[in-house]
């Protein structure tokens, strides 16, 4: 995702000064209620002592332990740590702030797909000089982020051939384009009103960040030697981009609020924006979130107060005047004034089956508008399919969508329109370690006509909107969630919010713990009786990420000093021992180090064991992990290196060291074939 400014003291121990709680006391009563529903034998008090201990959150007499004094760069200590069944056992790399990647011993780094890289049939050879739209309709978009892999043939678990599908989030055409910012004349130093530089885009500039924008799907095979390369000529290699022809399905299709200027039924949208991360059904498609949609649109100012859009736009964060893109002023669908409703058909989960590449997708409405992150899915015991996604901005939600009919194994077909009927729910953690999935239905509770929701399409378009009213919990900036394959849990990435508990934002909060948080954290979801189509279930924090020697980390209650430094973990994943795979979007802003991917234990002797496995480069975030069902590669996004930089005068030249950067998606293998990370 693109990154949101870092504004906190990443000296600082966050001991929630100014905050209605203390970081201690919420931690020593999450961990006490764990202690207690776990059945363990030491008493609860020693046991919370102990952990909160752990933590460094508590001396041994019980008082707050003093702050060690340690350089958050500094590598894990090397001594020796029995490693539970299917731990990862490579040694963990120091963190880093090369300007090229690094992997850990025994793994092998390969940049695999670049940004310009033909794909299709008769696509030209990447020429940064001379970009054309039609050019870059044909290769590979820009801001790799997230990574699916589904194996061929369709049905199959295979490893060596397959499709890769990767996410084109959005662009940076400073360090696209060459003079695209200049001067501005007007700038003063300090001023929170002038930028220091005015972008200089052009029609054909605008055209061709459209055309980078969306998804590839990228037919692979590896060879009997262990290589990997990508079927240039394959029938299933495609891109949708940001103009791509789609379908708007479910509740909200049709209504008045997706009727524009360029669709008069509201059943029709052109492209995609922003998607983030995503997900694969259990039918075999990809369901891609939008996130940042919000950038993209100007002048909301322009619309007149009591227009009901407006209100809508101004909860979803749309621009008052000018965008920073400025597409507005060759597309008038990017003006707010222009075409009011426009941005209310983006934000959306959208579906589409890579195995069909004469597939229309689908922007599945049921599963709510919001600046999703990605999508998750299980299958309930009742045949039903749960997908969890959650609202990347700060203090707002995470969200369920249950199916309404149930998964046939045996049908496809009978699968495809799954995600147009079901129940959108959003979550309340409370204090004491339980939480419930509030369903978000019209007529039920607060979403009432009298209260502005007068049919389902008011709930689903205004998602954000039916959550506050029904008092979910507001989040440090959901990102990721992904089901453990082996505990049947549920995971959830909250990647920071330095906004927690500061002047009239909301306080810190049990699922919250930590004011001016900078680091984020992760929680682990147990559905009541294992079931996702459940409607309550319980939680507890499983990482508070930063510095270990921070009084205000945990790591699962593993010992402090073997854990890597990480924050601001993003996107995660499981490999087949159903141990956790995490990347970060943030690290160079708070801990002054290059992004990161890390692996940890969840279960067993070794649970919260977090080790730094492979480092990113300057100013680009490592996102959208994907392994091989054999786990034999790994595939991961290096998304927006050198971003900080211009053209004409770049921080990073990753990975050809030529005139600019290029998002890539790079390949990882173990030396010798075997499992990476083993």
């Amino acid at each position: 995702m693109k990154p949101i400014e870092y504004e906190g003291d990443k000296s600082a121990v966050y001991s929630q000064e100014g905050s209605g709680q203390r970081f201690e006391d919420i931690l020593r009563r999450r961990l006490s209620r764990r202690v207690m529903i776990k059945g363990a034998a030491a008493s609860t008090a020693m046991v919370v002592a102990r952990e909160l201990s752990a933590t460094g959150a508590l001396a041994q007499d019980g008082t707050p332990a003093a702050t060690p004094v340690a350089s958050p760069g500094a590598s894990p200590e090397a001594s020796p740590v029995a490693m539970g069944a299917g731990a990862p056992s490579f040694e963990a790399i120091p963190l880093s702030t090369a300007g090229e990647m690094t992997v850990a011993a025994g793994h092998i780094l390969t940049p695999f797909l670049k940004w310009g890289d033909p794909l299709l049939a008769g696509a030209p050879t990447f020429d940064l000089s001379s970009q054309t739209a039609a050019a870059q309709e044909m290769q590979i978009g820009y801001n790799c982020d997230w990574i699916g892999f589904l194996p061929l043939p369709m049905g199959s678990n295979a490893s060596d051939h397959g499709l890769l599908v990767v996410n084109h989030e959005y662009t940076n055409p400073e360090i696209m384009f060459p003079g695209y910012l200049s001067p501005n004349p007007e700038y003063v130093e300090g001023s929170e009103d002038i930028a220091e530089f005015l972008t200089k885009p052009t029609q054909e500039i605008v055209d061709v960040e459209l055309a980078a924008h969306g998804l590839s799907v990228v037919e692979i095979v590896r060879s009997e030697s262990g290589d990997w390369s990508v079927v240039t000529d394959s029938l299933y290699n495609r891109r949708i981009t940001a103009t791509t022809q789609m379908a708007l399905t479910g509740a909200a299709a049709g209504s008045e609020w997706l009727k524009s200027n360029t669709d008069a039924t509201g059943f029709e949208v052109s492209g995609t924006l922003n998607n983030c991360a995503g997900g694969l059904s259990p039918w075999g498609t990809v369901i891609s979130g939008e996130e940042n949609f919000q950038q993209y649109f100007a002048n909301l100012d322009g619309l007149a107060a009591d227009i009901p859009v407006r209100a809508i736009h101004e909860r979803y964060g749309l621009t008052s005047g000018r965008s920073e893109r400025r597409w507005e002023e060759f597309y008038d669908r990017f003006d707010i004034v222009e075409d009011p409703n426009e941005a209310l058909r983006h934000g959306w989960a959208v579906e589409f089956d890579p195995y069909d590449p004469a597939s229309t997708p689908k922007k599945r409405t049921a599963l709510g508008r919001n600046k999703h992150e990605g999508f998750t899915s299980a299958i309930a015991p009742s045949g039903q399919v749960a997908f969890y996604t959650g609202d990347d901005e700060r203090f707002d939600y995470a969200y369920k969508f249950v199916t309404a009919g149930s998964y046939n194994p045996d049908d496809r077909a009978a699968n495809m329109d799954l995600l147009d009927e079901g129940t959108l729910y959003v979550a309340r953690f409370n204090e004491d370690g339980s939480g419930e999935w509030l369903p978000l239905i019209q007529g039920e509770g607060e979403l009432t006509e009298t209260n502005g929701f007068a049919s389902q399409a008011d709930v689903l378009v205004n998602t954000r909107g039916s959550a506050d009213l029904l008092g979910a919990t507001k989040m440090d900036r959901p990102e990721d969630f992904e089901t453990n394959p082996v505990n049947n849990k549920v995971y959830l990435v909250l990647t920071n919010n330095t906004n927690r508990g500061t002047e009239d934002n909301p306080d810190v909060d049990a699922a919250n713990p930590r004011a001016k948080n900078a680091h984020g954290h992760i929680i682990e979801i147990t559905e009541d009786g294992d079931d996702h189509a459940a409607t309550t279930f319980s939680w507890e924090i499983f990482i508070l990420a930063g510095d270990p020697t921070d009084l205000s980390t945990y790591f699962g209650g593993y010992p402090k000093d073997n854990i890597s430094a990480m924050s601001s973990p993003d996107n995660i994943e499981f490999d087949i021992d159903g141990n956790l795979w995490i990347s970060t979007d943030g690290q160079p802003r708070s801990l002054e180090v290059n992004d990161g991917l890390y692996v940890v234990p969840v279960d067993g002797p070794d649970r919260g064991y977090l080790k730094l496995f492979l480092t990113g480069v300057p100013g680009g975030e490592v996102s959208g992990p994907e392994f091989t069902p054999d786990n034999t590669a790994l595939f991961v996004s290096i998304q927006h290196p050198g971003e900080g930089g211009t053209f004409e005068e770049p921080v990073s030249l990753w990975p050809d060291g030529e005139v600019a950067p290029r998002p890539t998606v790079v390949l990882v293998t173990a030396e010798g074939g075997g499992r990476v990370g083993v």
